[in-house]
């Protein structure tokens, strides 16, 4: 008994989670994925094409927190969000290996609402796991580009993380996977100018959006 009593220490803000509606705000950092189904479209010069996105490039994210408590060990929360980032896509020739690339920059208006399940709170610490979803509106869609993508879309979402509870603040690092629900590819490509780059849209039957997202939550 003595040696479990010595484990605990001063509990900083203690009823903080117990509050009815508490606030807060985050950074973090996150990569753009798109996973495309290629369909083996062929030109009529001959041309079959397919599509990847080569390598990730680091994005930012920035957003605030409320949270509302619904039991002790379950709480809802809003995150209204801005994503800033980038898909690097490039499309692969099969036969000649020409190649064709399209930086693709985005900034993303996003209203996460997930459900958030806490463990019990030991000392200073507490682990948890979210999940829920996460429509997103995009701000910056560009005509005549070889591959163009819709403006909506919504992510399933899910978790994990930990509450560190210092003396002035809360700190929660938390690691997110993001699955987009809808298919992105815009068919319609009546604002193309240049009709050589309507093949790129028409070898692909879907583009789905993924994210991984490490944020850091400032209570």
């Amino acid at each position: 008994m003595a040696g479990a009593a010595q484990k605990r220490k001063v509990q900083n803000r203690p009823y903080l989670d117990q509050r009815r509606l508490h606030y807060g705000f985050f950074i973090g950092l996150h990569a753009q994925d798109l996973e495309f189904e290629n369909n083996g479209f062929v030109t009529e010069e001959g041309e079959t094409w397919f599509a990847d996105v080569a390598d990730y490039s680091p994005s930012f994210s920035v957003g605030v927190l409320a949270e509302a408590y619904i039991t002790s060990n379950l709480s809802a929360r809003l995150i209204p969000s801005l994503y800033f980032g980038q898909r690097n896509i490039t499309f692969h020739e099969q036969h000649t290996h020409q190649e064709y690339r399209q930086v693709m920059k985005s900034t993303l208006l996003a209203f996460p609402l997930n459900l958030k399940f806490s463990a019990p709170r030991f000392n200073n610490h507490r682990p948890f796991v979210v999940a829920g979803i996460n429509p997103t509106l995009s701000l910056t869609n560009k005509n005549q580009k070889a591959l163009l993508l819709q403006k909506w879309d919504c992510y399933m979402e899910i978790g994990m993380g930990c509450d560190f509870y210092l003396p002035y603040f809360k700190l929660i690092p938390e690691l997110k996977f993001c699955f987009g629900l809808r298919n992105l590819l815009e068919k319609d490509r009546s604002d193309l100018i240049d009709k050589s780059l309507l093949k790129y849209t028409q070898m692909l039957d879907t583009a789905d959006s993924k994210m991984v997202m490490l944020t850091f939550y400032f209570e």
